[in-house]
């Protein structure tokens, strides 16, 4: 119920997220976030101290805290491009990516050890974790959003234009969101096809958890690879080979007689994953303004976390009603009919990665 909460959270405010995320200082916010987050998971080790904790209370801790990841995250991706540089947004995307794998491989071994020690601890180290985040954030001195610059008219004289805060020009924030998520038919085209591809597989295999440890370990070493392979190849031509591979591979799933052989069908497939988020994220930050990065970005997650919950209740049913390995044949037919219509469009065949270090629009 914890993570339902916390996912509920995340589609009824990741819109509106994004909205936030571009007109309010990028910073600040992530600083604010990080520092709610710190009182929320410190509230439970208090109450438990003191003998209050309550379920209702780990409820409310979970959906304020998914409000304020929201943000937090959203946030983060429309600033990168800004942090790091439209040279570098492509190994800053890989470098990320290896990082959070990196943390899921070990997160869920040292909260086990932090659990041993006391059922306060692990609320606490990551109070703490959240802390450090804040001031780290704090410390660096770039620029997490453009200056924008407006036109300020003036009676018998020229227009002049003045430097803006940062935030972009007033307006009604959620309809600019869905004009910048739908006015690139390419991006409209691999948008679709990223949430119409079946859930990640991470929990495919709750019976086997050597296997889900070992896709971590795979994504993890190769996902600065995915940088490099971004940057060689035009994304157009990446979405079209990932979703072959991936189509392909899928109904081998089903066919593997062993363990070993399902282990070596996951690595393979590991390896499309991160390579298409890579270069799908790198590509849709880097050609769309700056004032309307966080909006698009949350659009995208939120459509695609609520295709995800869907795909996993599908996929569910399906096992349910016709077996695993029907099931397995079906989605691997889902994603070859995906694979064909992206293939088919002339759109996404001719789409090229943008030019390192040129920068999306602004507008005035």
């Amino acid at each position: 119920m914890v993570l339902a909460l916390q996912t509920v959270s995340f589609l009824v405010f990741g819109l509106l997220a994004g909205a936030l995320a571009d007109r309010w200082n990028r910073k600040i916010t992530m600083i604010w976030c990080e520092l709610g987050r710190l009182v929320l998971a410190a509230s439970v080790p208090v109450a438990l101290w003191l003998g209050w904790l309550s379920f209702g209370q780990l409820c409310a801790v979970a959906v304020f805290s998914g409000i304020l990841s929201t943000l937090f995250e959203v946030a983060n991706t429309a600033a990168l491009p800004n942090v790091v540089g439209a040279d570098r947004l492509t190994a800053a995307l890989g470098y990320s990516q290896s990082a959070a794998n990196t943390v899921r491989i070990a997160g869920a071994t040292v909260a086990g050890i932090l659990y041993g020690l006391g059922r306060a601890v692990p609320f606490v180290v990551n109070a703490v974790s959240y802390a450090v985040s804040a001031v780290s954030l704090s410390l660096m001195r770039a620029d997490f959003q453009q200056k924008r610059t407006e036109v300020r008219p003036r009676l018998g004289s020229v227009d002049r234009r003045r430097p803006a805060v940062d935030r972009p020009p007033s307006g009604d924030p959620l309809p600019d969101c869905h004009r910048g998520a739908g006015q690139h038919s390419v991006r409209r085209r691999i948008s679709a096809d990223h949430r119409a591809r079946p859930a990640p597989r991470r929990d495919a295999f709750p019976d086997r958890p050597h296997l889900q440890c070992r896709r971590h370990r795979q994504r993890t070493g190769r996902a600065l690879a995915c940088a490099r392979a971004t940057e060689m190849f035009p994304v157009g031509r990446i979405a079209i080979v990932m979703l072959w591979l991936e189509a392909l591979m899928f109904p081998f799933y089903a066919l593997s007689p062993n363990v070993l052989s399902l282990g070596i069908v996951a690595a393979l497939e590991s390896v499309v994953a991160p390579i298409y988020t890579v270069a799908m994220t790198s590509y849709r930050l880097s050609i769309t303004p700056d004032e309307l990065r966080g909006r698009t970005t949350s659009a995208v997650q939120t459509v695609t976390t609520g295709a995800l919950s869907l795909g996993t209740l599908l996929g569910s049913t399906l096992i349910g009603w016709i077996g695993a390995a029907t099931a397995t044949y079906f989605f691997g037919g889902w994603l070859a009919v995906l694979a064909i219509v992206t293939t088919a469009n002339r759109a996404v065949r001719q789409t090229v990665t943008a030019p390192a270090g040129e920068a999306a629009p602004t507008r005035s």
